[in-house]
């Protein structure tokens, strides 16, 4: 089965053909770094994270590009909030956005362009508009003309009077029509410039997006994505400019996330339920985050809720739980037979994980498939005391390889001064144990306990495992 995917451009599955053999041109809406990411911001970083992997995984050369919005409306008043100045609240913030997403296994963009930097490309595109007759200066600001697009409202599937009548648009008299949107936005006191042809000013959001895709992508990229509350305006104007200044189509497959809702409202300030992953991090394992917002279809609502976040602590825990039974078993216990129904129930699996994530990158499918070798994997440690290595140590590779893929696994870390502490009380436990010193034995199973150790006793002997 070939890879298919859903194109909100098309509004149906169509199989993936890149523009190049073997390359993939991937481009992302990033932050505006004006605080914390949010939750609803989380789902597609991670989700595109996972579908960049498993591009990679399929043996595809993944160009991915996220740029960082470090100019706008909302950083200016940020700053001016905090007297500190936009340059330096984007650097703060850019920084703590790759804390979380590297907590949230995030993998670095090959390249995440901050619109500040990019101003040369920038104002390049909106000259290219302005001497094709698809954009206008007035009073030192540049608009685009959306009548000049006759394909505006094709990613929307709305009409110019429809998008007219059910948006909020920017209200300026000198406009030539409601919809135009800015290109470039004339200085205003107190807020940051830069030199251009139409005087001193800072870009629109929307231009940032087109321009940054064109210098690092080409004009024609395989594949864009974001929120799906992304695609009127932003996207439906990328696709506007990007197409009259390179006279190319811009994207062949468009892919949208659908919301995050928390306890199902839609997340906002004045109803007290906006959430940043910075403050989930505090009440839980970012893993178990990344596990909650994959735990869907992309396409589908995700509900945020401590019951959903409950249930995906406890199926991160029985993943981690069985890989580690499965390694401690390959190091422990003695060779016996083939198990055949476990080899049987792993290649239906590896069979299955493909086809799920083949079929429009379905995560929740591939997890399905995951947890049926979880069960398939303790089965057979249940039920055999001597173990078939060989399908072992093949259900790890499987476990490996997906896990490469959707990130669901404790990363293994070189053993420390905590571990070499914890050791020497598991160490002080079995003496007490053997000695029938059952005080305390249970004393220092109560102190591993409150630093999220458990202890198991098994005929191989005692081992430990962090809760998550």
């Amino acid at each position: 089965m070939a890879l298919s995917v859903y194109n909100d451009l098309t509004r149906t599955k169509e199989k993936f053909v890149p523009i190049e053999e073997g390359r993939v041109r991937f481009y992302v809406c990033g932050p505006t770094v004006y605080n914390f990411f949010h939750i609803g911001n989380a789902r597609p970083f991670v989700l595109f994270d996972v579908f960049r992997r498993y591009l990679e995984s399929l043996g595809y050369e993944v160009t991915f590009i996220q740029n960082f919005t470090d100019i706008d409306d909302k950083m200016i008043r940020r700053a001016n909030e905090e007297g500190t100045t936009v340059a330096e609240l984007a650097e703060r913030f850019i920084a703590e956005y790759y804390r979380d997403a590297d907590a949230l296994g995030i993998r670095r963009a090959t390249v995440n362009p901050r619109a500040t930097q990019e101003m040369p490309a920038i104002i390049d595109v909106i000259k290219r508009l302005i001497e094709k007759g698809h954009a206008y200066e007035i009073d030192g600001d540049v608009y685009f003309s959306v009548e000049s697009f006759k394909d505006y409202g094709r990613l929307s599937k709305q009409s110019v009077d429809e998008l007219i009548s059910g948006a909020r648009v920017e209200v300026d008299e000198r406009k030539r029509e409601p919809l135009d949107f800015a290109l470039w936005k004339g200085a205003k006191p107190g807020e940051p410039f830069w030199e251009s042809p139409w005087g001193k000013g800072r870009p629109g959001w929307h231009i940032e997006c087109s321009a940054m895709s064109n210098k690092y992508l080409g004009s024609t990229i395989d594949i864009h994505g974001g929120g799906s509350d992304l695609i009127f305006p932003h996207h439906e104007n990328e696709i506007a400019q990007s197409e009259c200044a390179n006279d190319a189509h811009f994207v062949r497959y468009w892919l949208h996330n659908a919301y995050l809702l928390i306890d199902k409202e839609k997340m906002s300030k004045s109803l007290g339920n906006f959430l940043t992953v910075r403050d989930v991090r505090q009440r839980i394992s970012p893993l178990v985050l990344r596990f909650f917002l994959m735990s869907v279809h992309y396409r589908s609502p995700l509900n945020f809720s401590a019951e959903g976040l409950e249930h995906a602590k406890g199926a991160v825990e029985r993943l981690n739980n069985c890989c580690t039974d499965l390694i401690f078993a390959l190091e422990n216990r003695s060779a016996g037979e083939k198990d055949e129904a476990l080899r049987m129930a792993l290649k239906a699996n590896e069979e299955g994980f493909a086809a799920s994530m083949d079929d429009d990158f379905n995560t929740a499918g591939a997890f399905g498939f995951i947890f049926e070798n979880v069960r398939a994997v303790n089965v057979h440690l249940s039920e055999h005391e001597a173990v078939d290595k060989e399908g072992l140590e093949a259900a790890k590779a499987f476990f490996d390889k997906t896990n490469d893929i959707l990130g669901y696994l404790v990363k293994e870390e070189k053993e420390g001064d905590g571990d070499a502490e914890i050791d020497e009380l598991v160490a002080e436990r079995s003496a007490a144990r053997k000695a029938k010193d059952f005080k305390r034995s249970d004393e220092i199973r109560e102190t591993l306990a409150a630093k999220g150790i458990i202890i198991e006793d098994t005929p191989q002997g005692p081992r430990w495992k962090r809760t998550m």
